[in-house]
């Protein structure tokens, strides 16, 4: 990574790893709208704030893509285009639970099992991804940005879950981690 990154407009430019994440927002996004769950309500001020600057930063991120060219044949390439696509992967399946899943039940099944918030870090792999295959520190910085305004927006996600499906959805937080990792037993003592 150099201190300041190539920028020229080209065909072989980021904006090509961008396009399958634009197409999975809109299809996520479609399935939320149907679910009930994409509303935003009850958010507060600090939060819409944050929502905001994230929508900013989410589009100098796409808007940078155009311009940063893909290291290709090198082995930072071939690497971060290994943690993109399981990324792509990560959210694909977080979007096959969601509309496999029953409109009045909470999603729990599937990816869901080992992460309350997989279609995040789905995207947060794709975005670390696409910096390591320009090799681009602005990327990966813009990529970090973006991972912590997502940590913001989680609080009110969750408000919505719990008004919507109450005791189930409680009880899933209980066991499921906000992030990664291995399900807590569902063992009491």
């Amino acid at each position: 990574m150099s201190l300041i990154p190539e920028f020229e407009l080209g065909l072989w430019n980021a904006w090509i790893l961008v396009i399958p994440v634009l197409i999975f927002s809109f299809v996520g996004y479609r399935i939320l709208g149907k679910r009930g769950s994409g509303g935003v309500t009850g958010r507060t001020s600090k939060e819409k704030m944050l929502e905001s600057i994230g929508m900013l930063v989410i589009f100098a991120f796409y808007a940078y893509s155009f311009f940063l060219p893909l290291k290709l044949g090198t082995s930072w390439f071939y690497g971060g285009l290994l943690i993109y696509l399981i990324g792509l992967f990560f959210e694909f399946l977080a979007i096959l639970s969601f509309r496999n899943t029953p409109l009045d039940k909470p999603v729990i099944k599937g990816v869901y099992s080992v992460s309350r918030n997989p279609m995040y870090i789905g995207d947060f792999f794709v975005n670390v991804g696409i910096s390591m295959a320009c090799l681009s520190w602005i990327f990966l910085l813009l990529a970090i940005t973006i991972a912590i305004l997502y940590s913001h927006s989680v609080a009110n996600e969750e408000r919505i879950c719990l008004n919507q499906y109450g005791d189930a959805y409680r009880e899933y937080m209980k066991r499921t981690p906000r992030w990664i990792g291995k399900p807590k037993s569902e063992k009491r003592e």
